[in-house]
């Protein structure tokens, strides 16, 4: 059975709107598109590359694939993995809208999201990975089917923007598998679902 695996780029105010572009997620009057950009670094590239060297097959929402689907088919050089594995893995997409998509090998999927994806957990050899799609992530994660978050945060703060845990939230505890920090100062950190959080206190016990 293959594991869900997330990559989201979040600021230090937890906001993981619009990462890559002014255009790329304007709801709500956003005009901070674009804020993870400065940051890249071969030191990000490479854990980028490591990450698509495990993919299987992939879920998206249904905004980051139109984002997706505006730029990866037009990049046909062989040599860029990021883009031989989107263009040719296949592709998942929960949407009640979405209909005749043209980029290859994709698939939308309308029932039960819990059991659409568990089935697709089941059947795909590799990671089945999300990436960016912040709303459908905040489902999955209620739904406890993400199985390793990659966190990777940005020395920013924006004030403003969707945020990605949001109030009600499934209480989930993570275990710490791996991490790095970029040249740039970006915190890449990789944990797997450890259950649910456990409590305690730092009250000084009635006797001491």
């Amino acid at each position: 059975m293959g594991k869900l695996v997330s990559q989201i780029f979040v600021s230090l105010d937890g906001v993981y709107q619009a990462p890559g572009g002014p255009e790329e997620d304007p709801r709500g009057g956003f005009e901070q598109g674009g804020w993870m950009v400065p940051y890249d670094d071969e030191d990000f590239d490479r854990f980028v590359t490591d990450v698509f060297g495990q993919v299987g097959a992939f879920l998206l929402g249904r905004r980051t694939y139109d984002i997706f689907t505006a730029y990866w088919p037009r990049v046909t050089d062989p040599d860029n993995l990021i883009a031989e594995r989107l263009n040719a893995l296949p592709k998942y997409v929960p949407s009640a809208t979405l209909t005749g998509p043209e980029w290859n090998n994709t698939t939308v999927i309308s029932g039960d999201l819990a059991k659409e994806v568990t089935a697709l957990k089941e059947r795909t050899d590799g990671e089945l990975q999300v990436h960016g799609s912040g709303a459908l992530l905040q489902s999955l994660l209620n739904l406890d089917l993400i199985d390793t978050f990659h966190v990777i945060t940005v020395p920013v703060v924006l004030g403003a923007g969707r945020h990605l845990f949001t109030e009600g939230s499934l209480p989930t505890a993570f275990q710490h598998r791996s991490g790095l920090i970029t040249s740039k100062g970006v915190s890449i950190q990789t944990y797997d679902k450890a259950g649910r959080p456990e409590y305690g206190s730092f009250d000084l016990p009635e006797n001491a």
